[in-house]
């Protein structure tokens, strides 16, 4: 079912592997950075996902393992970036559209909620002048209120205490300014090379890394409440995943680092994998062993095309009242001319290909396919 030959990497003692049928669309270039990246010194494994596309430098859709040093660079700026998932009590049934998108004014501001109490919540001390939490921020981050549209595993669907008759709320966001600025910081003093572990380097980065971590969790956590708050809802935590993250685990009964750019953690219950914003979203659970697999799965579709692209493809053909609705019949708050265009659908791959994908690979079981009703990303700033 690999299109992509499982191989060393030249150079280095590293594997290659790369998890997708032949339905999946990979370009070129992305399997060229999986390679280039694989012969980093002491990396293992790399895997790209069916969802990989070429990213700055590294691939997005892919991890690496590697062992006695690690790689900041490979997880990126955005740390702990991921996605939420929350069951809600409005009524998936008699949806109402209209006035939910009213009501949906305005989350980008900074909360005016108290901060210190919210990141206690999550074990965060309140000492970083970052303004941001609880905001969406800008390219593929979302919040998306959801329906069910099939459940194909009931009994794992009624553990997660799913009701079809009720919306769901589906967020994706990370650690804002606060990640960044940990990456900026590393670049700043070492460029893209590794820290080795057990330096005083490596535990201060892990210690920033862990925080931001965190961070984003809570981030999510907060977008979710200020979303719910607007539709005067009462929401369920159901899932979070993260998908930007360094973590130190065994591999192969050796503690290795395991780097995930766009690549979902595993072993941490069910996790979504997110379509465009016109398309279905799938909520699986990990299965089988991650082992040979990166210890992840896919994050979701994976572009297709690269921001600044998609306007000039695009924008003879639709206005933006066209992409304000999808062929799903789900409306869009955008209300950022280019961000419209960049994160339009076409600018994603199929997300059909990826599920399958890690079906045949037997690393996920469906529990449910969900649909989108409105999705958010900005309003204009007063």
């Amino acid at each position: 079912m690999h299109n992509f030959t499982p191989k060393k990497a030249q150079h280095s003692g590293a594997d290659v592997k790369l998890i997708a049928n032949d339905k999946c669309w990979i370009e070129g270039n992305a399997l060229e950075q999986l390679e280039i990246t694989a012969r980093l010194d002491g990396v293992k494994l790399a895997v790209g996902y069916p969802d990989i596309h070429k990213g700055k430098g590294f691939p997005i859709g892919a991890s690496f393992i590697s062992r006695g040093i690690f790689y900041p660079a490979l997880a990126g700026g955005d740390i702990g970036c991921g996605v939420g998932l929350w069951q809600t009590d409005l009524s998936a049934r008699k949806p109402k559209l209209d006035k939910w998108e009213r009501k949906l004014d305005n989350i980008d501001t900074p909360w005016d909620g108290n901060r210190s109490d919210w990141l206690s919540q999550y074990g965060i001390e309140d000492n970083d002048p970052e303004t941001s939490l609880g905001t969406i921020g800008g390219g593929n981050h979302f919040a998306e209120l959801q329906r069910i549209d099939k459940i194909l595993d009931p009994e794992i669907s009624d553990q997660l205490g799913l009701d079809k008759s009720q919306c769901q709320l589906l967020v994706h966001s990370g650690s804002r300014g606060l990640g960044h600025a940990i990456l900026s910081g590393h670049l700043a003093k070492h460029g893209a090379s590794g820290l080795s572990e057990d330096t005083p380097e490596a535990k201060a980065y892990f210690t920033a890394h862990d925080t931001a971590l965190q961070w984003a969790v809570a981030n999510r956590g907060l977008i979710a409440h200020r979303f719910a708050d607007k539709l005067g809802a009462d929401i369920r935590a159901v899932s979070d995943t993260s998908h930007n993250l360094i973590s130190r685990e065994d591999w192969q009964g050796q503690p290795h680092y395991v780097h995930r750019k766009g690549a979902s953690e595993v072993g941490n219950g069910a996790v979504v994998l997110p379509g465009s914003r016109g398309a279905f979203s799938f909520l699986v659970l990990p299965i089988g062993n991650q082992q040979d697999s990166g210890l992840a799965i896919a994050h979701g579709a994976g572009r297709r095309w690269k921001r600044g692209e998609a306007k000039a493809r695009l924008s003879h053909k639709y206005k933006t009242q066209d992409l304000e609705r999808t062929d799903l019949g789900s409306r869009v708050i955008c209300e950022n001319r280019e961000l419209l265009y960049d994160e339009a659908p076409q600018a994603y791959k199929d997300i059909r290909p990826v599920i399958d994908s890690l079906v045949e690979a037997g690393l996920v079981k469906v529990i449910a396919r969900l649909r989108p009703l409105i999705t958010y990303k900005c309003r204009r700033r007063t």
